[in-house]
């Protein structure tokens, strides 16, 4: 091995060595187990998100593969609709060229030449990552057979009733020119103004106040509405108010939506451009006044002076009138709730539009069931109650899209504008006997993105025909997503699922949390707060991410401080941490927190952890290779038999940590199990067996079995974490530990089973370390060098503490650097000592001759003198209110716990000065 671990050289090599001998394919024995990827769209790459959610599904696939599962991790992307559109759109726009000029048909093609160079991107990226999905199953949403699966399940719930065309109101970006999911919806506050309007009486002199934060959807009030218990407006509830700026009167209704205690407690009702007054116009019977083009402009059905003006334009005019009508009470500063289009950032209108809905209800009471009868279970089980809150109040689902890419609604009209729904357009004719002589257009829309994904866990395995692969792997066994799109794609999943193959799309849903920047805030591109994973694994420089982050800002006054942000967290740019160290990072961010923090102080810790196991695993070789590490005959030692017991603990959890989808579980243990356990105590101790010239061949070979046995088991139980580092090393391991194989990942996963649990080694073992560390804690607390022998004596020695020390003996005498232990007399006079406790066992270390007492005194007076000046001016810091109040509360906690630190460790200084005080007057003439 070389003698330090570099990702960069292994990486590549390994992950091409496991695609060309076809390991991630299913082996096709052992029960299914088969996740399909969420789709990432095909116009980007990954973030920060896609990688953690992948690390989590290629380590519950890889542990079930090594648990000799039929595994297969559905690949496969998504074809964004607008975004996609978007980006060629663009592409175009830089060459002069537009989507209109250039026609529907080459412009859909466009897209496709677009994706064929560019969709190779996110594979690469995931097989950088070491993702062990299927590659020859990869699949896109648009390709011909996941297409057909599309349209046969528009023309079946069209044909049952379940999807109609309608009149209905939804989210509208103007910019685009496309209806919206809530999904491509971000709602962020913004200050605006708060317009108190007088809407005048019919028939008397007094008015009503009503408050907008859009004063040009005024011109489409339909009434105006207060509370029915209300009792300054109760008389009023059946009167008629005079609109203002038209010559139309409305009504004054009453309606338990509205809040009495909010603003005047009137509200206008605006049935065609707001969402909640659309249901109240519902229950009033209300005119539905559509006073907007898709471009936000006003149409023909306000007044001639405002034709054709921009929203925001007419929205001055109106205040304007209105104020020389004296009808505007009072303007207010107003901080409101604005929705952008995620894709244009425009602000989006409520429009009626001609959409196409599924009506959702049928298909939402199998699914709700589902999940109350314990069909599906939600990880972590609190998801329940928001997905059964979600479905019980679900409304009908705009499926339709206003753009060219996308799957194209299989819906034809004739010019009496009579629709035929069908499979293709000669289906449509032959169904209706409609003959060539019948002119046809095809409707212009495509589906919402989201339809095609509802059908992604059985339209992958190739419904809607019977396929090997559809009876084998569907059920797929857990869905590995993020909470935020429970209502978008896992309900559509599970409704469309029930519905078109009678069975649940997975058995289990792990909802993770969201990935978060070191402050706890979003990752966005707007906050110049974005990490690309691989710039993580490869490293980057300072320059570049300078360059990455200040590109094609939406708002570019934000440059001067992301740089300034970016060059204070990352001064040097980001270093080369490879994608075992990435991944572990984010396994032990697996938590069921909502919102997990990415630090990259764990990703360089788990870059040590790394550099630990490869620098272990070299002297593990060292000392095995071309040596006798045969079980036969050999004779295994104290440490021998607490290692291994200790990984049979350590399995153990791990299990647990799988079955629960803990990852963080498992990182940790198994941190803490090769770290500390392995590592810093086994290695060591295996050093007294291997290097004694007292100890036996039989010795020395149940040391080097366990030695090499223990790392190759270790191995293949962090294997799922850290696949590339693991394979490396398990590769040379093998071959001194006699174990056959081509791969680790396909090796068997170590349970707690096969490693016998030891309950006499491990306390023995307990005991054995605690005196260690005690006698090293008195050479750090008296700055004794490590290679000065030290005479100890034992005080309180109890039976089993004199039969321990004297049989571990050759541990305590390397580890520890001691003479042989005494114990002392009764009556023997206690010279003055460092002590250590153990139980009621007292270890002394007797300090004549060990240092010069006054030196000693002037260092220790020295140290208690810096403890003090922190201590005063961290407590100062705590004690201002200013700083409680103001610093993050990490910072806070952070302070405090150096706080505590500081008073131990004077305590623990002047302890030590009152002893080497006692050793000074003793020696004293």
């Amino acid at each position: 091995m070389d003698k330090a671990f570099s990702p960069s050289d292994i990486e590549s090599r390994i992950y091409a060595a496991w695609e060309a001998g076809g390991y991630f394919a299913p082996s096709g024995h052992g029960p299914a187990y088969s996740i399909v990827i969420p789709p990432p769209n095909v116009t980007g790459t990954l973030h920060m998100g896609h990688a953690f959610q992948d690390t989590i599904m290629d380590a519950l696939i890889r542990y079930q593969r090594m648990r000799g599962c039929d595994t297969l991790w559905q690949p496969g992307t998504d074809h964004a609709g607008i975004a996609t559109q978007m980006v060629v759109e663009r592409q175009l726009n830089a060459a002069g060229q537009s989507r209109i000029e250039l026609g529907r048909d080459a412009f859909v093609e466009r897209v496709w030449e677009w994706k064929r160079k560019s969709g190779g991107i996110i594979a690469n990226q995931l097989r950088r990552l070491g993702a062990s999905v299927d590659w020859q199953r990869d699949k896109f949403t648009m390709d011909p057979a996941l297409s057909r699966a599309v349209t046969e399940v528009f023309v079946r719930l069209y044909r049952e009733g379940l999807i109609y065309r309608g009149k209905r109101l939804v989210n509208w970006d103007p910019v685009l020119k496309t209806a919206v999911s809530d999904l491509e919806v971000v709602s962020d506050e913004e200050m605006g103004s708060l317009w108190h309007l007088r809407y005048p009486l019919a028939g008397s002199d007094g008015y009503l106040v009503v408050a907008t934060t859009r004063p040009e959807t005024m011109l489409g009030d339909s009434a105006v509405a207060v509370h029915p218990d209300d009792e300054r407006y109760r008389h009023l509830i059946g009167r008629q108010l005079r609109l203002p700026l038209t010559a139309r009167e409305i009504p004054i209704i009453g309606d338990a939506y509205v809040d009495p205690a909010f603003g005047s407690g009137c509200v206008k009702i605006t049935p065609a451009h707001d969402f909640n007054d659309y249901e109240v116009g519902q229950r009033h019977g209300l005119a539905v006044i559509n006073i907007m083009t898709p471009e936000a402009a006003l149409n023909e059905a306000v007044p001639v002076a405002y034709r054709g003006l921009d929203r925001f334009v007419a929205r001055t005019a109106i205040v304007a009138d209105l104020t020389a009508l004296g009808l505007v009470e009072r303007i207010e500063p107003h901080t409101l709730t604005v929705p952008r289009g995620d894709r244009s950032q425009a602000i989006l209108e409520p429009l009626l539009t001609d959409q196409w809905f599924v009506d959702i209800k049928p298909l939402a009471e199998p699914a709700l069931r589902a999940v109350v009868e314990g069909h599906i279970r939600f990880v972590p089980d609190n998801w329940t109650g928001v997905y059964y809150e979600w479905m019980r109040n679900i409304k009908d689902w705009c499926i339709s899209r206003q753009l060219w890419w996308g799957h194209r609604i299989p819906a034809w009209y004739d010019t009496e504008g009579r629709v035929y729904v069908a499979r293709d357009e000669t289906e449509a004719r032959g169904a209706h006997g409609l003959d060539a002589a019948v002119a046809l257009r095809q409707d212009e829309d495509v589906l919402d993105t989201w339809f095609s994904s509802a059908l992604w866990p059985f339209s992958t395995q190739g419904w809607p025909d019977d396929t090997p692969a559809l009876r084998t792997y569907y059920p797929t066994s857990v869905l590995v997503t993020g909470f935020d799109i429970i209502f978008f794609w896992v309900a559509r999943m599970i409704m469309m699922g029930l519905k078109f193959t009678g069975e649940i799309p997975f058995r289990e849903v792990y909802l993770h949390g969201l990935i978060r920047d070191h402050d706890g805030q979003k990752m966005s591109k707007s906050k110049g707060n974005v990490i690309d994973p691989l710039d993580i694994v490869d490293g980057v420089s300072l320059a570049d991410l300078l360059a990455k982050r200040t590109t094609g800002l939406m708002q570019p006054q934000m440059k001067s401080a992301i740089e300034k942000a970016t060059r204070k967290q990352f001064p040097q740019g980001i270093p080369a941490f490879g994608t075992d160290a990435l991944r572990l990072s984010f396994a032990s961010l697996a938590t069921q927190s909502r919102d997990l923090r990415f630090d990259m102080a764990r990703v360089e810790g788990n870059r040590n952890f790394c550099n630990k196991l490869w620098n272990a695993a070299r002297y593990v070789l060292m000392n095995v290779e071309g040596q006798n590490s045969s079980a036969a005959d050999a004779q295994f030692s104290l440490a021998d038999r607490w290692i291994r017991s200790r990984l049979s603990a350590t399995l153990q959890r791990v299990e647990k940590g799988f079955l629960d989808y803990r990852l963080d579980m498992v990182a940790g243990v198994l941190y803490e199990f090769t770290w500390h356990e392995y590592c810093d105590w086994y290695l060591e101790l295996s050093k007294a067996i291997l290097f004694s010239e007292e100890a036996s061949e039989a010795q020395k070979r149940g040391t080097r079995h366990t030695l090499i046995h223990t790392l190759e088991a270790l191995l293949r139980a962090l294997h799922p974490l850290a696949p590339f580092i693991t394979e490396e090393i398990w590769q040379r391991v093998t071959v001194c530990a006699g174990v056959g194989g081509e791969t680790i990942m396909r090796s068997e996963f170590p349970t707690a089973d096969a490693v016998a649990a030891d309950a006499r080694a491990e306390p023995e073992m307990r005991w054995v370390m605690d005196f260690i560390e005690g006698v090293r804690r008195i050479r750090g607390e008296m700055d004794i060098a490590p290679s000065r022998k030290l005479a100890v004596l034992l005080q309180n020695c109890g039976a089993i503490d004199s039969e321990y020390a004297n049989r571990n003996l050759v541990y305590l005498s390397r580890l520890a650097g001691i003479m042989p232990p005494r114990n002392l007399a009764n009556g023997e006079a206690v010279p003055i000592s460092a002590i250590a406790l153990l139980g009621t066992l007292e270890i002394l270390v007797p300090m004549a001759g060990l240092i010069d007492p006054q030196a000693e005194l002037e260092r220790l007076a020295k140290r208690r003198r810096k403890a003090e000046t922190d201590l005063g001016k961290l407590q100062g810091k705590l004690e201002n209110a200013d700083f409680a109040r103001n610093a993050p509360a990490d910072v806070v906690d952070k302070d405090r716990m150096r706080l505590s630190e500081l008073r131990t460790e004077l305590g623990q200084l002047t302890a030590q000065i009152a002893r080497v005080t006692a050793l000074q007057t003793a020696a004293l003439p």
